[in-house]
């Protein structure tokens, strides 16, 4: 029941985030019991919003119509949303074009969309359970247990060792006998790895010593040491919280793209990333649902695989207007930068769930 009602009010809260953003737009008629001039600023009245402030002629004073406001100004985006999802499903470079050249009133704005989308996205994630956990408990380690386990991997490195050589050339028991014998040369490798970081040892007066780096081992390592699943947790609320993040990281890598034409500027690259991020958020709220309903596993990392390739391909051919073969090379390389973005975007997770 929590999980529904935080879902909930998260969905909400994006709606209400995206509505101050994209507020109503286009032509109205004046409503009959508006008044002779604006109440906010005593203007004349010409049509249904005064021509000096932007106000409404007409206003409520009901409880219900605060809650139809609510509900409208959290929930709905008038017409404009049933324009522009068919459009950015099928045509996204079209509406990234049209949009960039001008066309702004008929359209939901890519970051009210993005806003909404998001908040969306990680509201579903409470609804059926996507969750990060809470209850994780970190293994105490400590130069006793590290000691202990380098003793144990001899230890059995040794007897898989003698056995081996008791055994006749021909057995059938030797590939497995070998097989323990490298697992506990890498174990061992690794122990001596990571204790090497600091010739002391992983503590050190009593405080953690592992990179040798006081602000990352009594800071970020500790914490996360100390209770794993709250730091899980932050991870994912800073996830939502910081989501909007994505797009100035990603705009200079789709800069790189274009960086011999000068016809393309930042804010073409800013409303690009922020439709694609868009479609993304609003794929992963339906695949989501669907693993609910029981569609296959296979079919959604099928899904989750061929679409979002083959929609940035029809994003960037039609916004940037460009051939087949200059919108699949550019496609191959941005694909290679979101890995970059994303793993920029972990580590910048990481770090603010430090503080």
């Amino acid at each position: 029941m929590s999980d529904l009602l935080d879902g909930l009010g998260t969905a909400t809260e994006g709606g209400l985030f995206a509505r101050a953003l994209e507020p109503e737009s286009g032509a109205r008629k004046p409503h009959p019991d508006q008044p002779e001039k604006c109440l906010n600023c005593g203007t004349e009245l010409t049509g249904a919003y005064c021509q000096a402030c932007g106000q409404k002629g007409h206003l409520h004073r009901t409880i219900g119509a605060f809650m139809h406001d609510l509900l409208h100004g959290a929930l709905h985006f008038e017409g404009k949303l049933w324009r522009t999802l068919p459009m950015l499903i099928f045509r996204p470079g079209k509406l990234t074009r049209r949009y960039i050249d001008g066309e702004r009133a008929r359209f939901v704005s890519p970051m009210a969309l993005f806003l909404f989308g998001v908040f969306l996205m990680f509201a579903v994630f409470q609804l059926v359970g996507l969750t990060a956990p809470t209850d994780l408990t970190a293994p105490e380690i400590t130069p006793q247990s590290v000691t202990e386990t380098r003793e144990r991997l001899e230890q059995e490195r040794e007897t898989a060792l003698a056995e081996l050589t008791a055994l006749p050339a021909d057995s059938s028991e030797r590939t497995e006998l070998e097989a323990q014998i490298a697992t506990a040369d890498d174990s061992l490798e690794a122990l001596d790895t990571i204790s090497g970081l600091n010739p002391d040892g992983f503590m050190q007066d009593g405080e953690w010593n592992i990179t040798g780096v006081s602000a990352i081992d009594d800071g970020l390592i500790a914490k996360w040491r100390e209770n794993p699943g709250l730091m899980l947790y932050k991870l994912q609320t800073n996830g939502y919280k910081f989501s909007w993040m994505l797009i100035p990281i990603s705009i200079p890598f789709v800069w790189l793209l274009f960086a011999w034409k000068r016809r393309f500027k930042a804010y073409d690259h800013a409303i690009f990333v922020t439709y694609s991020l868009s479609f993304m958020t609003l794929l992963f709220v339906t695949m989501s649902l669907l693993s609910v309903a029981g569609l296959r596993l296979i079919v959604i990392v099928m899904t989750l695989m061929l679409i979002p390739p083959i929609h940035l391909y029809k994003q960037l051919r039609h916004a940037y207007e460009l051939k087949r073969l200059s919108a699949f090379w550019r496609l191959m390389v941005l694909s290679g930068f979101i890995w970059i973005v994303a793993i920029l975007f972990v580590q910048l997770l990481i770090v603010l769930g430090a503080f």
